[in-house]
């Protein structure tokens, strides 16, 4: 006989999960817990019926054994999540799921997919009469199992028959749901593959807060520990600086830290380098999490490092200052560090918009990152509301508590970029982030030099300063010049900035 719980198989708190690893599993479990009833189907049906036997018992969730019956469960308009690997996969069970729904019926990839894919298949799933959501879905397990940020979209026709349970079963901060509405097609994975840009280069700015008091002052894990205990209680509050402070904390059996027997080879899944592509596509400096991604690289070659090391030279840390000092002048560099991430990573968003003509909710996407995602800080309330104020604030900088803190930051983080620099300590993600800011407030750059360059090797062209224009050098006029006598005047193409 059937179970009592299929009795309410045509309720409206229905919704199917493909996919039962450990996202899907607690997935489910935290709708279950919201009053939702979950139909699970997983490629190994075996799998099914153990989570319903164990994870899921006494919880409202139904098993299918195929995706006939998983769709025969759902009442119209059926929404299903995949939550299976990104790519060919999720084609795959979108080809399978077709034939057994109806125009109408709802689509949701809750994958970390690529979002040119999303966009296609929000598309093509639109000319056929179905609704695609792509969701960026932040918090591992955890957030999966207790509350996670949501970042949804594609076709907004879907967003009313989902919006429910996505906000119910999401993170809360200060009482909101870190959950809504990003945009169109493939909005919500490039939201998150920025999210996971910005990860990159919060994890690397605090490695290299970790390295500069390791090597450069001579600190002890647990004295580091205690740093990160501090730090987590003012403006750097997070998930991140949390754990670390944990894995500072932790020693292994013999009572010497962990960490310090962890191979310093750092791996990676592919969302930094999709930010840093997409930025070098987009044209907008994003170079806080490019050079993130490259320190990850470079610890990649650990055999050609160990061999550099015997025969490259530099300075060797000596520092004998004061060490709460040193510590909070760290504190502001990081602080500082990470504004600039943010700022460059709203930039990349705001491009994206441009480009892609996505309608995006800046203030929805930053309070989404409030909680339940690897990058949820207290910091992000200022950005959320920075937005609010200004849905359409140009830049982070340009708001008043953002350029006010930077300017409170810049003696202390100026500073820590030199030490490190003298002690001979790499600190790429620091460094970019002060030499941006350096860029970004300049009014006048040497990309003049440059241009000359370009034109006279390339006749690439160039544009006159206003001030300079005349008959000879017409203002807003792609200009070719001869600059030896011996070339020609003819241009090689387009100028492009």
């Amino acid at each position: 006989m059937s179970e009592p719980v299929y009795v309410y198989v045509f309720s409206f708190d229905y919704i199917g999960l493909i996919g039962l690893a450990v996202m899907g599993q607690n997935l489910i479990l935290n709708a279950a817990d919201h009053g939702y009833t979950v139909v699970a189907f997983n490629r190994t049906v075996s799998k099914v019926d153990h989570f319903l036997a164990n994870e899921a018992k006494g919880k409202s969730v139904v098993g299918a054994h195929s995706i006939a019956e998983l769709c025969a469960k759902l009442k119209k308009p059926r929404r299903v999540i995949l939550l299976v690997k990104a790519g060919k996969a999720v084609d795959d069970f979108i080809d399978l799921l077709l034939p057994h729904m109806e125009p109408g019926d709802i689509i949701i990839d809750g994958g970390n997919s690529y979002f040119p894919d999303s966009n296609r298949r929000c598309k093509e799933l639109a000319a056929k009469g179905f609704l695609f959501v792509g969701s960026g879905v932040s918090g591992g397990e955890e957030g999966a199992r207790y509350g996670p940020s949501l970042m949804p979209g594609g076709n907004e026709a879907a967003w009313p028959h989902i919006k429910n349970i996505f906000q119910d079963i999401a993170a809360k901060s200060d009482g909101e749901p870190c959950c809504d509405w990003v945009g169109d097609e493939g909005a919500g994975h490039f939201v998150k593959m920025v999210h996971n840009g910005i990860e990159y280069g919060d994890m690397q700015l605090i490695c290299e807060a970790y390295d500069i008091l390791k090597r450069g002052a001579g600190f002890t894990d647990k004295e580091i520990g205690d740093v990160f205990t501090q730090w987590n209680k003012g403006v750097l509050d997070s998930f991140l600086i949390e754990i670390t402070r944990d894995i500072l904390y932790y020693n292994d059996d013999d009572g010497t830290p962990l960490v310090e027997k962890i191979l310093d080879t750092a791996g990676q899944k592919g969302t930094g380098k999709w930010t840093a592509i997409n930025a070098l596509d987009l044209g907008m400096p994003v170079t806080l999490i490019g050079e993130a991604v490259f320190a990850r690289t470079l610890s990649a070659i650990k055999p050609e490092r160990v061999r550099a090391s015997k025969i490259l030279t530099g300075p060797s840390p000596a520092f004998k200052g004061d060490k709460k000092e040193l510590v909070d002048q760290l504190e502001q560099a990081l602080y500082a560090s990470k504004i600039i991430s943010y700022a460059q990573g709203f930039m990349l968003i705001r491009e994206a918009g441009r480009e892609y003509g996505w309608k995006l909710n800046n203030p929805a996407i930053a309070l989404m990152w409030r909680g339940g995602c690897i990058i949820r800080s207290v910091f992000l309330a200022d950005i959320t509301r920075a937005y609010r104020q200004q849905p359409d604030l140009e830049n982070l900088l340009f708001d008043e508590f953002f350029h006010t803190a930077i300017d409170k930051a810049q003696p202390s983080w100026r500073q820590m970029v030199a030490n490190a620099a003298l002690w001979g300590i790499p600190t790429p993600a620091f460094s970019t982030a002060l030499s941006f800011y350096d860029g970004y407030r300049s009014e006048r750059l040497p990309a003049n030099l440059l241009q000359a360059q370009r034109d006279y090797f390339g006749a690439h062209t160039f544009h006159i300063l206003p001030a300079f224009s005349s008959e000879k050098y017409p203002k807003d006029t792609d200009i070719h010049v001869n600059w030896t006598g011996r070339g020609g005047n003819v241009s090689a193409s387009t100028y492009l900035a």
